[in-house]
């Protein structure tokens, strides 16, 4: 990819760095002046353990030492602190010499709050540590003592914040200088994105952005007219599910109402008519328990159907012979198609093929499949059963060569209350949701069901599953 932004920010950040070396020398040299002022100041620099040493440290000058805040500590050869006085950071009076080591070491450490001075008298055979507190010092740490007050803390302020506001005035014209030349090729196409965007916030899902450029806002581009797409197809599933909702519950109200309106009709007969025959009685009791089969069986199956849309639905497989179990099926298919007067054909291999399934729901998908052969066709009709393997999977193929089904039917057929007869006559009296149980069952098997179909020729429902 051409990385023609890259390369502009590249160009001025190497413009940037030639300015920023350049603020840094001039940085390092206004710090150094800095330092040489401080260091003429700073009350630690007047009062050295070297310019206080004495043979004797008796006629060492404490006073003044202690009058700015500091201290005087006399470590002898046995390490012991023989005198102190003022400020002492020494916790013990007899070190050892690892105490003693570790102490000096630490004298010199980044962050200590305190300055050190710190001289040996090889006559006296002792040595004098000469401490303040700091005020404030940078390292690669700032070292700042909270517990005493510096007498150069006003000073050492004021020198960093001038420093500090100093070299902020000119890094800040440098920035200037540079989102300057770095704006003139990004704000345009950042404009064309947030008008976009704008729209697409505003519900316009058809917004597009077209940039022609072949950089990294091309690459963005590219991805912002992909999400609006996206956007634009999920409000599209949206309303369809909502649609397909509103028609779900109209469809369920008018399958329940016609076998309660039915039963409940028949049932003001049996109460209001004194004098109906035992006949009739039992031809209005056979209605009612029809009607209510029907109306149970819906209700049933709605459950059913929103279990398995559930994302705790889950199935129990067992590993079978899918050969062996399709013979059993087809053994208990016989009759049903002797009763109906069709013609039969089974095509199954052999050998065993081994699938996992649960044998009750897919007993139920083949249910489902037989009832509606049997149901919607005319005697006569020719049902074929074939079994084949691939590579990965076993096809089952349920065909027929009856009435078939409208070709703008197959693709919604297994939505819930698709039916071919639209006016749910109660002589089929299906419910409409046989075949999407079938769908929901298969898939929970990780298998697919397809129909291939037309008006006058026949359906043919393949079946695939993973072989095991």
């Amino acid at each position: 990819m051409n990385r023609k932004i890259e390369n502009k920010f590249l160009t001025n950040y190497i413009l940037m760095f030639i300015i920023s070396t350049m603020i840094g020398v001039f940085a390092f040299m206004l710090l150094g002046f800095a330092n040489d002022v401080l260091s003429k100041t700073l009350v630690k620099n007047h009062y050295t353990a070297k310019s206080l040493m004495r043979d004797d440290y008796k006629y060492i000058d404490v006073t003044s030492v202690v009058e700015h805040g500091g201290g005087i500590q006399i470590i002898n050869a046995d390490y012991e602190v023989e005198f102190s006085e003022g400020l002492n950071t020494i916790t013990k009076d007899k070190l050892t010499v690892e105490e003693f080591t570790e102490f000096l070491i630490m004298s010199k450490s980044v962050g200590v709050p305190y300055s050190y001075s710190i001289a040996y008298n090889a006559k006296g055979q002792f040595w004098l540590i000469v401490t303040f507190p700091t005020s404030i010092r940078i390292d690669i740490d700032i070292a700042h003592n909270k517990d005493f007050v510096s007498v150069d803390t006003e000073n050492v302020v004021g020198f960093l914040v001038a420093f500090i506001l100093f070299y902020l005035m000119l890094l800040a014209i440098s920035t200037v200088i540079y989102s300057k030349l770095t704006s003139i090729g990004v704000t345009n196409p950042l404009e064309k994105l947030c008008e976009g965007a704008r729209r697409l916030k505003e519900g316009d899902y058809s917004s597009r952005v077209n940039l022609n450029l072949k950089n990294e806002f091309g690459e963005l581009e590219y991805i912002f007219n992909k999400m609006a797409g996206q956007i634009e197809k999920e409000i599209a599933l949206r309303k369809q599910s909502e649609e397909n909702r509103k028609q779900l519950v109209l469809d369920i109200s008018h399958d329940l109402k016609n076998p309660l309106a039915s039963i409940m009709g028949y049932a003001e007969l049996c109460l209001n008519k004194t004098n109906i025959s035992e006949e009739t009685y039992d031809t209005y009791m056979k209605v009612i328990y029809g009607n209510g089969l029907r109306a149970n069986n819906l209700i049933i199956n709605l459950f059913e159907l929103s279990r398995m849309e559930s994302l705790e639905y889950t199935i129990d497989k067992t590993r079978v012979d899918i050969c062996e179990y399709m013979r059993e099926q087809i053994g208990t298919f016989i009759a049903v198609f002797d009763k109906a007067l069709f013609i039969y054909d089974f095509e199954m291999p052999e050998n065993e093929i081994f699938v996992k399934i649960d044998l009750k729901q897919m007993d139920r998908v083949f249910q489902n499949l037989l009832d509606n052969t049997v149901k919607y066709n005319p005697k006569g009709t020719k049902v074929t059963i074939s079994l084949f393997e691939q590579q990965k999977e076993v096809v089952i193929i349920f065909k027929d060569d009856g009435i078939g089904i409208p070709l703008e039917l197959t693709k919604k057929i297994f939505n819930p209350f698709v039916r071919v007869d639209g006016a749910r006559n109660s002589q089929t009296g299906g419910t409409g949701l046989g075949l999407a149980i079938a769908q929901k069952i298969i898939g929970a098997h990780n298998g697919t069901i397809n129909l291939k179909t037309d008006v006058n020729c026949g359906c043919e429902f393949i079946i695939t599953l993973p072989k095991n």
